[in-house]
Protein backbone atom coordinates (compact mmCIF):
# COMPACT_ATOMS: atom_id res chain seq x y z
CA UNK A 1 0.00 0.00 0.00
CA UNK A 2 1.15 3.32 -1.19
CA UNK A 3 0.50 6.93 1.17
CA UNK A 4 0.17 9.70 -0.37
CA UNK A 5 1.17 13.59 0.42
CA UNK A 6 1.57 16.96 -1.30
CA UNK A 7 4.86 18.60 -0.07
CA UNK A 8 5.77 22.19 -1.02
CA UNK A 9 4.93 21.26 -4.75
CA UNK A 10 5.61 17.97 -5.03
CA UNK A 11 3.59 14.43 -4.70
CA UNK A 12 4.97 12.31 -2.40
CA UNK A 13 4.47 8.49 -2.69
CA UNK A 14 5.79 6.53 0.30
CA UNK A 15 5.32 2.80 -0.12
CA UNK A 16 4.51 1.40 3.24
CA UNK A 17 5.40 -2.06 4.89
CA UNK A 18 6.68 -5.52 2.81
CA UNK A 19 5.75 -3.30 -0.24
CA UNK A 20 8.62 -1.95 -0.40
CA UNK A 21 10.25 -5.10 -0.69
CA UNK A 22 7.81 -6.53 -3.52
CA UNK A 23 8.63 -3.19 -5.47
CA UNK A 24 12.06 -2.58 -4.59
CA UNK A 25 11.54 1.25 -3.83
CA UNK A 26 10.11 3.24 -0.66
CA UNK A 27 9.36 6.51 -2.17
CA UNK A 28 8.66 8.15 -5.62
CA UNK A 29 8.71 12.76 -5.51
CA UNK A 30 7.27 14.08 -8.76
CA UNK A 31 6.98 17.95 -8.98
CA UNK A 32 3.13 18.77 -9.41
CA UNK A 33 3.64 20.62 -12.52
CA UNK A 34 4.22 17.24 -14.14
CA UNK A 35 1.27 15.55 -12.65
CA UNK A 36 -1.57 15.19 -15.73
CA UNK A 37 -3.94 13.73 -12.81
CA UNK A 38 -5.34 11.23 -11.12
CA UNK A 39 -8.18 8.16 -11.05
CA UNK A 40 -9.79 5.92 -9.41
CA UNK A 41 -9.86 2.68 -11.39
CA UNK A 42 -10.26 -0.97 -9.82
CA UNK A 43 -10.37 -2.15 -13.19
CA UNK A 44 -6.59 -1.64 -14.24
CA UNK A 45 -5.28 -4.91 -12.82
CA UNK A 46 -7.18 -6.81 -15.84
CA UNK A 47 -5.14 -4.43 -18.09
CA UNK A 48 -1.65 -5.68 -19.30
CA UNK A 49 1.40 -5.18 -17.21
CA UNK A 50 3.76 -5.42 -19.97
CA UNK A 51 7.90 -7.01 -19.02
CA UNK A 52 8.43 -6.82 -15.42
CA UNK A 53 11.70 -4.99 -15.04
CA UNK A 54 12.20 -4.81 -11.17
CA UNK A 55 9.49 -5.70 -8.51
CA UNK A 56 6.93 -9.01 -7.86
CA UNK A 57 4.15 -10.31 -9.87
CA UNK A 58 2.07 -12.84 -8.43
CA UNK A 59 -1.35 -12.75 -10.67
CA UNK A 60 -4.22 -12.00 -8.30
CA UNK A 61 -2.25 -11.60 -5.37
CA UNK A 62 0.42 -8.24 -5.61
CA UNK A 63 1.91 -6.20 -9.00
CA UNK A 64 4.43 -4.72 -7.64
CA UNK A 65 7.35 -2.44 -9.01
CA UNK A 66 8.49 -1.15 -12.77
CA UNK A 67 7.42 -2.41 -15.68
CA UNK A 68 7.62 -1.86 -19.52
CA UNK A 69 4.54 -1.69 -21.33
CA UNK A 70 4.25 -0.28 -24.64
CA UNK A 71 7.36 2.20 -24.80
CA UNK A 72 6.51 3.62 -21.14
CA UNK A 73 7.94 2.85 -17.72
CA UNK A 74 4.97 2.44 -15.63
CA UNK A 75 5.32 1.94 -11.57
CA UNK A 76 2.85 -0.47 -9.69
CA UNK A 77 1.90 -1.50 -5.96
CA UNK A 78 -1.44 -3.02 -5.88
CA UNK A 79 -2.98 -6.17 -4.47
CA UNK A 80 -6.43 -4.73 -3.80
CA UNK A 81 -7.70 -3.64 -6.97
CA UNK A 82 -10.64 -1.71 -5.63
CA UNK A 83 -8.89 0.46 -3.51
CA UNK A 84 -6.42 0.98 -7.27
CA UNK A 85 -5.36 4.61 -8.07
CA UNK A 86 -3.97 5.63 -11.38
CA UNK A 87 -1.79 8.93 -10.80
CA UNK A 88 -0.62 9.97 -14.73
CA UNK A 89 2.71 12.05 -15.01
CA UNK A 90 4.33 13.97 -18.19
CA UNK A 91 8.13 14.37 -18.14
CA UNK A 92 8.98 12.19 -15.54
CA UNK A 93 10.28 8.74 -15.74
CA UNK A 94 7.22 6.86 -15.25
CA UNK A 95 4.43 7.55 -17.50
CA UNK A 96 2.07 6.12 -14.80
CA UNK A 97 1.70 5.05 -10.63
CA UNK A 98 -0.66 3.19 -10.44
CA UNK A 99 -0.83 2.29 -6.62
CA UNK A 100 -3.26 0.74 -4.22
CA UNK A 101 -4.22 3.49 -1.17
CA UNK A 102 -6.28 3.76 1.80
CA UNK A 103 -8.99 5.98 1.03
CA UNK A 104 -8.74 6.28 -3.12
CA UNK A 105 -11.28 8.85 -3.13
CA UNK A 106 -9.48 10.93 -1.04
CA UNK A 107 -6.51 10.08 -2.59
CA UNK A 108 -7.69 11.42 -6.00
CA UNK A 109 -9.06 14.57 -4.93
CA UNK A 110 -6.08 15.33 -3.17
CA UNK A 111 -3.61 15.11 -5.71
CA UNK A 112 -6.57 17.04 -8.70
CA UNK A 113 -7.07 19.58 -5.52
CA UNK A 114 -2.81 20.52 -5.40
CA UNK A 115 -2.93 20.26 -9.52
CA UNK A 116 -5.47 22.74 -9.81
CA UNK A 117 -5.65 25.05 -6.85
CA UNK A 118 -9.18 27.22 -6.46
Amino acid sequence: MANVSVTDGTLVVEIAGLDRLWAIKSRIEIPLANVRGATLDPGILREPKGIRVGGTHFPGLITAGTFRSGGEWVFWDVKNPAKAVVIELADERYSRLVIEVDDPRATVDLVELARCPG
